[in-house]
């Protein structure tokens, strides 16, 4: 139950998506949230790719990760935004 507590601020997904769009260039719409329940919910599933989008520093030093969360670097936005296949549902957090 460790790594759960990093998914509870988050509203800081919302915020990372908002950050890497901006610095894109791109405008934002409405970007549909999740609780921390439905989350914990949907761990095993395999149609769910689940980013870490902190900074690589904060990344590096913490001890709190979501299980199966792949780390994305958010100044590399473009880098791999489009490198998951679209049918999944791709979930960004950040703690």
């Amino acid at each position: 139950m460790k790594g759960y507590r990093s998914i509870t601020p988050f509203l800081m997904v919302m915020l990372a998506v908002l950050m890497a769009c901006a610095s894109a260039g791109k405008t934002v719409g409405e970007v549909p949230r999740m609780s921390t329940d439905d989350l914990k919910a949907m761990l095993d599933d395999p149609d769910i790719v689940i980013l870490d989008v902190r900074r690589a520093t904060d990344w590096s030093s913490s001890d709190l990760m979501i299980k199966g969360a792949v780390y994305a670097d958010p100044e590399r936005y473009d880098d791999w935004r489009n490198a998951y296949p679209k049918e999944k549902k791709i979930v960004l957090y950040c703690a």
